[in-house]
């Protein structure tokens, strides 16, 4: 008598954050495609990827350490690899594609970005990088130089001031979540409707991200 089969094990599925599907259908109208293009290649070639939003832009985890990331901006885009430092292209040489510089730099179509098959092998080898456990230094967000944040923002902050007190105290970090995204508003009632949100939420001590973070 022939002996069953075993139960196959499922594969993992990737795990999509809702926070993503919203970044992408908030972001201007050029930057959509792009965004839902690099996300489904990188879902494909790797799919044990985690996805989160970090620094008020999409992430993408594998192993529990940022694999790429991407981020939409009025007129352009940005995608690259934590580790791109490391990345080779087909050749063996090293290629520009750390998080912020991959392709042109500045991604306005899906033509900017490198090809299908040189994105998938930049996600393998980022994937073996985190695979071998490789390392790469940099300079903590927390110790960047803090970003500037426009004066119509610092203006209503000084006018709460425990919205200022607050803010003043906050990581670098977290300024800049909250100036990046009063930076990118593409109305000027959307950019006034923010400064008064985060006024509120800075004057009751809130991240700009303080839905998602774990209590």
């Amino acid at each position: 008598m022939a002996k069953p089969r075993a139960a196959q094990k499922p594969a993992q599925k990737s795990a999509k954050d809702p926070r993503i599907d919203a970044y992408i259908e908030e972001a201007a109208e050029f930057a959509r495609p792009i965004l839902r293009h690099v996300r489904k290649l990188i879902h494909t070639h790797c799919p044990e990827v985690q996805e989160t939003l970090k620094w008020s832009a999409p992430h993408f985890l594998y192993k529990d350490e940022i694999l790429c990331g991407m981020g939409a901006f009025n007129a352009h885009m940005l995608m690259g690899f934590w580790k791109g430092s490391l990345l080779k292209d087909a050749d063996g040489k090293k290629v520009k594609a750390g998080m912020g510089e991959l392709g042109t730099g500045r991604i306005t179509s899906i033509q900017d970005l490198p090809p299908p098959k040189v994105l998938a092998s930049y996600i393998k080898q980022a994937m073996k990088l985190a695979d071998e456990g490789v390392k790469v230094k940099r300079t903590p967000v927390d110790q960047k130089p803090a970003a500037q944040a426009p004066a119509d923002f610092m203006r209503a902050l000084k006018a709460n001031k425990k919205a200022h007190a607050h803010f003043e105290a906050f990581a670098p970090s977290a300024k800049r979540d909250y100036i990046d995204w009063i930076k990118g508003a593409k109305a000027e009632e959307t950019r006034e409707r923010r400064i008064e949100t985060a006024v509120e939420w800075i004057s009751q001590g809130k991240k700009r991200n303080w839905k998602y973070q774990s209590k």
